[in-house]
């Protein structure tokens, strides 16, 4: 659907075949949109400024007669949609996050990534039974797999990957934290005035404000500590510890769902035990990208209205 309709845009993270531009794409979309992938999450705030600059001096070529602040309105409704990962915690009610420097117009899933949304027991169970009917039909399919275990098979098998996440899953966290202090990713200014030159230029004024901007620096910078990873890696370990945690299955929504996805694998490939034959989960992902209930997320139906608000 990309390169629709201009005027109202969807900025995602990763490429045209990634699994947040399918989802979007082919279950979350209600009405027409343009939807743009920007890779790297990093990517957005540089990616949308030449967007619209390069989208803006079209417009002003095709438009001449038309007046450019109308223009500009118009092509800047959009908004950003990005995995939540490790940046922020989830909260106890399902809907979408935001981080305030990322500004009013980004949302973060409430989930950690768009993997985690595919981790559902039954929709791989249906993927499963879908896919071994269909060898059954077509003997010269390239299935390898039996029928489907079953739904308690497939959500044990999830569990005990999770579990085996564990104590690696509170380390990320820890160093997330870490990351949203501001010296993780603080750079040292080389100008105490934006998109101008200062009042005075005077050389004692100059340094005055160097050496405040390099004293803020060096604040922030020692607010990384230890001790402060050791807090945070001692509340998430007794958090991910916790009897309810697994209960009510948090680990779907706090562990990094490509994580699982891995530990998945892996177990699959040891022989000795029971989930030798077991599915790819990438493969399955292409297939539940098309097939995901986004009814069951709150989140994803809160992100469709607002595409739908544009």
């Amino acid at each position: 659907m990309m390169g629709v309709v201009r005027n109202k845009v969807i900025f995602c993270e990763g490429g045209s075949k990634s699994l947040d531009f399918q989802l979007i794409n082919n279950r979350v979309l209600s009405n027409n949109i343009t939807i743009i992938p920007v890779g790297g999450k990093f990517n957005f705030s540089l990616f949308i400024q030449a967007y619209f600059y390069i989208d803006k001096k079209k417009n002003d070529e095709n438009n001449k007669k038309q007046n450019n602040e109308e223009n500009q309105k118009v092509t800047k409704k959009y908004i950003i949609f990005r995995d939540r990962d490790f940046d922020i915690e989830p909260t106890s009610e399902n809907k979408l996050l935001q981080i305030d420097k990322l500004g009013n117009r980004a949302f973060l899933s409430h989930r950690t990534c768009i993997e985690n949304y595919l981790l559902d027991p039954e929709l791989i169970h249906q993927y499963w039974i879908t896919k071994y009917e269909e060898q059954l039909e077509n003997p010269i399919s390239k299935w390898g797999h039996k029928d489907s275990p079953g739904v308690d098979k497939i959500t044990q098998w999830i569990e005990e990957a999770a579990k085996n996440l564990q104590d690696y899953q509170a380390v990320r966290w820890a160093l997330g934290n870490l990351c949203q202090l501001s010296a993780s990713r603080k750079h040292l200014d080389t100008s105490w005035t934006k998109d101008t030159i200062p009042d005075s230029l005077d050389l004692s004024h100059c340094k005055s404000q160097a050496l405040s901007l390099i004293h803020d620096f060096k604040n922030t910078v020692a607010e990384v500590t230890i001790d402060k990873f050791e807090e945070s890696l001692y509340r998430y370990l007794q958090l991910f510890n916790q009897q309810e945690f697994w209960q009510q299955k948090h680990y779907l929504i706090w562990f990094n769902g490509k994580d699982i996805y891995k530990a998945m694998h892996k177990i699959s490939q040891d022989k000795k035990r029971p989930y030798k034959s077991y599915i790819s989960m990438d493969k399955f992902s292409k297939w539940a990208v098309n097939n995901i209930d986004i009814t069951q997320h709150p989140d994803l139906i809160e992100l469709r209205n607002k595409i739908e608000q544009l």
